[in-house]
């Protein structure tokens, strides 16, 4: 490690796409992995948030993965990867290749518990297999994503539903939900996800949406709609808001497999029930649905509770970001938040931010 006052001079939390394209970025600018930088993330393996989701989940059925800075170098690439394959266990893999192959040293399963200031200086409290430590360091990347910080809305009476309550991040396949009635909430990709795969297996679907779903006429994602989404996180993040969905800025692309989906009727959403009761749902108009479960896609907000202690949150629910550092303090960078929320902007963002840091470490040299 350095010498002097400073385990390391950068720290990065996460290792998912964003984290791992400042990782990169950082090494090329001449930061030693595991010396002047180190990553820490959480999961027990490799590939980010990917490692946790459902086994039914392909490459090409969700959201575009794009390649990681460099991957080329390796010979992989996520646009010629086996779609036969879970995408959980594709993008592990390769994300372990990259990070071996780079000799990013990622430490995991290590969890950042908090984050305070120690003089002029960070402290970062670490939670892992070897016990806790405190690293002290001048910088620290934020590319803890949102996967660790489900969000299901309060209706009343959810305390009393006598079934399961399921969030997109506890899902694992549709045979759990075999024979059963389900009530799926949401209006992103995942809950379409979920309705296509349980179509055979649940008893009864009923797909629910708190918004009206936005359809595409495209079957991919137009550059349009990409930057309309990436201009309302950027506003949202500038003004320390709570940050959209990017769905609600781009819609969803009627894939052929979507529009069989509509075509059938099983692609229908009603709006969005009233309250829960013991044994269903009930919605505005008095009718009643049956459920067994209710599966709750909707969504994630940013991990952002770690740095609670050097109070960067606004009265509006977000924390003020502009050129990828936070505006209250510019030692906290941001990787996977706001407008590189998704892999529309994260590698993007990871060359700038590591550009951002070496400059702001040189000043301080």
């Amino acid at each position: 490690m350095n010498s002097g006052r400073y385990d390391t001079e950068v720290i990065v939390i996460g290792a998912g796409q964003a984290g791992l394209s400042c990782a990169f970025y950082l090494r090329r600018l001449g930061l030693e992995p595991g010396a002047e930088f180190l990553m820490v993330d959480r999961g027990p393996g490799t590939g980010g948030a990917w490692q946790f989701r459902w086994d039914a989940l392909r490459l090409g059925s969700a959201h575009k993965v794009n390649d990681l800075p460099g991957m080329g170098e390796l010979g992989l690439s996520f646009d010629t990867a086996d779609r036969q394959l879970p995408a959980k266990d594709v993008v592990a893999d390769y994300y372990r290749r990259y990070e071996q192959h780079y000799d990013l040293r990622v430490e995991r399963p290590t969890s950042v518990t908090r984050v305070e200031n120690d003089a002029a200086d960070l402290a970062v409290n670490l939670s892992g297999p070897s016990g806790d430590r405190r690293l002290i360091t001048k910088m620290i990347v934020n590319a803890t994503g949102t996967w660790g910080s489900p969000f299901v809305p309060w209706y009343p009476g959810m305390d009393k539903f006598g079934g399961r309550h399921v969030h997109t991040a506890d899902y694992r396949s549709a045979e759990e939900f075999a024979g059963q009635n389900v009530i799926v909430v949401g209006g992103g990709t995942s809950a379409i996800g979920f309705l296509m795969e349980m179509e055979e297996v649940a008893a009864n679907l009923t797909w629910v949406s708190r918004t009206p779903i936005e359809w595409l006429h495209d079957q991919n994602l137009t550059l349009e709609a990409a930057v309309t989404a990436v201009s309302a996180q950027d506003e949202a993040a500038r003004a320390g808001n709570a940050l959209p969905s990017i769905v609600s800025g781009t819609g969803i692309p009627r894939t052929r497999r979507i529009q069989a989906a509509i075509d059938r009727g099983l692609l229908t959403p009603h709006p969005m029930f009233t309250r829960i009761e013991p044994d269903g749902v009930r919605f505005p108009d008095g009718s009643f649905a049956p459920a067994d479960a209710i599966i709750w896609a909707t969504g994630f907000r940013p991990e952002l509770r770690h740095l609670a202690p050097l109070k960067l949150r606004e009265k509006a629910g977000g924390i003020t970001v502009g050129a990828n550092a936070s505006w209250k303090d510019p030692r906290i960078f941001f990787a996977g938040y706001g407008p590189t929320a998704s892999t529309i902007g994260a590698n993007r963002a990871g060359r700038a931010i590591a550009r951002q840091v070496v400059a702001s470490l040189s000043r301080m040299s």
